[in-house]
């Protein structure tokens, strides 16, 4: 048969089979034979889009798995520093060891610019002495802690060790009797370091150690 006549013979078939299409589908061998299927509503066709979703929804899934996980570990390790800072504060020898203490802390275990003890009136050796009326000034009236930026930073930390501070964690203390208002200050030239959306629970585990171990050296005792 020649190209011209098979093109004839198969335009004829063609036009046949779309005239009458509902017999090509209810004949499951030529349907077979031709390697196809009818698409009926309840079955899902896993063809190269649906199966690009899926591996798009996959690649999502591990990412967020992944993030989870790195929050996870990041979360551990700050914890573990954490703990590990408030062994260290129980073993200062007096409340200027207890403020070196923190500084070193700060930098050493979680690569900040600076840690500060700091007090209303006056103060211990190594911390800093601040007008009555201030914490309230920094943190709000009353409020247990502050994160992210904050005035009066170069109060808390000395002129020098604000320079380039962007961003703090501050927790009120509250310490010895009668009680005296101070605030444990952790500062980061990162503006992102410390962030309102932070939860402060760390610091202010911090924070109580630092009350509870200056309360073994009381002014005037």
């Amino acid at each position: 048969m020649t190209d011209a006549a098979e093109d004839q013979s198969w335009s004829a078939l063609r036009t046949q089979l779309l005239a009458d299409p509902e017999r090509v589908r209810g004949d499951e061998s030529l349907l077979q034979a031709l390697g196809l299927k009818l698409e009926q509503k309840n079955i899902v066709e896993f063809g190269p889009a649906a199966l690009s979703r899926l591996a798009e929804a996959r690649e999502r899934e591990i990412s967020a798995r992944q993030e989870i996980e790195q929050v996870a570990r990041a979360n551990f390790a700050a914890q573990a520093q954490t703990h590990a800072l408030a062994v260290d504060l129980l073993e200062a020898r007096n409340n200027a060891d207890l403020a070196f203490r923190i500084d070193c802390g700060a930098k050493g275990r979680f690569g900040v610019a600076a840690g500060a003890l700091a007090l209303e009136g006056p103060a211990p050796a190594g911390w800093r002495s601040l007008p009555t009326g201030l914490v309230d000034m920094i943190l709000g009236s009353g409020a247990p802690w502050r994160m992210g930026r904050a005035p009066g930073l170069a109060q808390l930390f000395g002129e020098e060790a604000a320079e380039g501070i962007e961003s703090a964690a501050l927790v009120r203390l509250s310490l010895w009797s009668p009680g005296r208002t101070g605030v444990l200050a952790f500062g980061s030239h990162d503006p992102e370091g410390f962030v309102p959306e932070m939860g402060a629970e760390l610091v202010a585990f911090l924070a109580r150690v630092v009350e509870r171990t200056a309360d073994r050296w009381p002014p005037g005792a």
